[in-house]
């Protein structure tokens, strides 16, 4: 939880003089879903406890989510698996998205924009640089963020036994739902 506080501070206040407060949107709620989708079986589950800031004027943000609060999986042991096995999430509690939307954005007109975001994707303590498509919805006060993207668990040294591969899928489906508020 220290590698979330630090992006997210880092994110809010460096350099703390260039910093106007209505600038930043943040979430402490957004939901991250995750699905697996292999030949013998089809794996979801999610979490409700994705954090994150944007700041508007520079166009970052940094988001992350404790990987120990995923739920909804088929039988308890695949959730055992999933945190004590394949993400370690003893070792690596923390998945993150760092970085900058690529698009110039007016943040203040209300509407829907497609826009890339660039950055670092870190999972399983394995960074990798991603750009992901992201659909904004800007109201006043208020932005929505959804995104589906894939990621390959090899890409993250996620190893998953020889017994189990056609039960966990090697690319994983992520859908991110958030919505980020300025004050």
């Amino acid at each position: 939880m220290m590698k979330l506080n630090a992006c997210l501070l880092l994110l809010v206040c460096i350099p703390p003089s260039a910093q106007v407060t209505s600038d930043i949107y943040r979430t402490n709620a957004g939901k991250v879903l995750f699905s697996s989708e292999a030949r013998l079986e089809v794996i979801n589950a999610s979490s409700g406890r994705l954090q994150g800031a944007l700041n508007t004027t520079r166009r970052n943000f940094a988001f992350a989510v404790p990987i120990s609060s995923f739920e909804g999986f088929n039988v308890a042991l695949q959730k055992e698996h999933f945190n004590e096995n394949y993400l370690e999430s003893d070792r690596f509690p923390v998945a993150t998205f760092t970085g900058k939307i690529i698009e110039d954005i007016d943040f203040s007109t209300s509407g829907t924009v497609e826009v890339r975001a660039k950055g670092q994707l870190t999972i399983h303590g394995v960074e990798q640089e991603r750009i992901i498509k992201i659909t904004l919805t800007l109201q006043e006060g208020k932005i929505g963020v959804v995104s589906k993207f894939t990621v390959l668990l090899k890409d993250h040294d996620i190893k998953i036994p020889k017994i189990v591969h056609e039960k966990i899928a090697a690319e994983v489906m992520i859908e991110v739902h958030a919505e980020l508020k300025n004050n």
